[in-house]
């Protein structure tokens, strides 16, 4: 999983092996025997995925539970359950592509590729991998277990019935939350779709999803992460960065406890914010550094707010106040969540000084091509000193005075 924040922000790779007969096989004499019959237990197994995942689609609850073991109750319960919990979802598609097969006798242990997509939302899929277990009976293979593979996030249906509310641009799903809350939620994140439109005028799929679980716990969850780094945080973003070619399948996904503490503005801020990473996933990879996609990020959720630079940026106008001016751009490793929270928010606040102080100085225009230039670069250090020579006629160290000198006027 690609990740982007507000304070704030997966997709796996298919192995597919190819198995090839040496010569050595194909001249054994017809008479050793006739040769072993082959097995075609992953063919079959992958059939019994293909008929669950058409049933799911087709909203067929009784085919979607005849690929449980017979006499499984709990698991029938369960699965019911979670078809049930997908009732409100909007699926477009829904497949599973069996990626590893490990058989013994009747019995057989397997991984599939799960990749699904929402109806007018997803132009490509959300991808994860699922464990599953399976047992032969009658000549026949059923599901007896299916759960998020080892380090995969869980999904919101697993959690409990979802509901679903379309807004304008966007797409809540919730569990455990009133559907007034979500109307709320979906009413802010269509609010800051167009103020993303006009930071960002590059073509992107101009909706957004949003996810909003139960409680933290929940949010860590569908994040496949612990609670304890996520406890103060708004909301984050995840999707896979540098997808050319196609919009990335991002979810933002919310964390109900922090959220509602932050009060309108600072919702709306967390929804643009995050809306600013979907729309300019396909631009961002590892190239790019988190001063400038968190700064970016923050500088499209401010613009145009009317906050002055020390509201914006408290923390940061504390240090300068202080005399601690810093020294250099904010480093990736500030900007993880379980550390410091005053240094996550300098963090947060620098990149968005520097965002703010290329679009001042060189114009928003040049702001979005320097971005794009950076994310398309392979290495980072020479990505962006290119990027900087090409877009904004300066050198990195030069760049970092100016943006020390910036911070120190505009916070002083």
């Amino acid at each position: 999983m690609g990740e982007n924040r507000w304070m704030a922000g997966q997709a796996q790779g298919t192995r597919r092996r190819t198995v090839v007969l040496g010569l050595a096989g194909l001249l054994l004499p017809t008479a050793c025997g006739a040769p072993e019959p082959r097995d075609t237990a992953s063919r079959d197994v992958q059939r019994v995925l293909d008929r669950r995942a058409g049933a799911l689609l087709g909203r067929d609850e009784p085919g979607y539970l005849a690929a449980l073991a017979p006499g499984a109750g709990l698991l029938r319960e369960s699965e019911r359950a979670r078809f049930r919990n997908l009732t409100q979802v909007p699926l477009r598609s829904w497949e599973y592509r069996l990626t590893e097969l490990r058989r013994d006798g009747d019995r057989a242990t397997a991984r599939a590729e799960l990749r699904y997509r929402f109806e007018g939302y997803d132009s490509a899929p959300v991808t994860t991998s699922r464990a599953m277990e399976l047992t032969r009976h009658d000549g026949r293979w059923y599901v007896v277990a299916d759960r998020p593979d080892q380090g995969a996030a869980q999904q919101l249906w697993e959690q409990g019935p979802v509901t679903a509310v379309r807004g304008t641009r966007s797409l809540v799903l919730g569990t455990g939350q009133e559907r007034q809350r979500l109307r709320e939620i979906a009413a802010t994140a269509d609010r800051g779709v167009p103020a993303v439109d006009a930071a960002w005028p590059v073509r992107w799929s101009g909706r957004v999803v949003v996810l909003v679980p139960g409680s933290l716990d929940g949010m860590a969850a569908l994040l496949g992460a612990s609670s304890a780094g996520y406890r103060g945080i708004a909301a984050v973003t995840t999707g896979v960065s540098g997808a050319q070619g196609s919009a990335p399948a991002d979810r933002v996904i919310i964390n109900p406890e922090a959220y509602g503490a932050i009060g309108e503005f600072g919702q709306r801020v967390v929804l643009t914010h995050e809306t600013a990473h979907v729309a300019t996933r396909a631009h961002t990879s590892p190239a790019t550094p988190m001063w400038l996609s968190e700064g970016f990020a923050d500088w499209a959720a401010y613009r145009g707010t009317g906050r002055t630079p020390d509201r914006i940026a408290p923390e940061l106008h504390r240090a300068v106040l202080r005399g601690e001016l810093p020294a250099i751009l904010p480093e990736d490793k500030e900007f993880g969540f379980a550390g410091d929270s005053e240094r996550l928010a300098r963090a947060y606040e620098g990149g968005w000084a520097a965002c703010t102080m290329i679009a001042e100085r060189w114009g928003e225009e040049r702001l979005t091509a320097f971005y794009r230039a950076v994310g398309a670069g392979k290495d980072r250090e020479s990505a962006t000193k290119q990027a900087m020579h090409r877009e904004l006629g300066v050198t990195p160290e030069e760049f970092t005075d100016d943006w020390r000198d910036y911070v120190r006027r505009s916070l002083s």
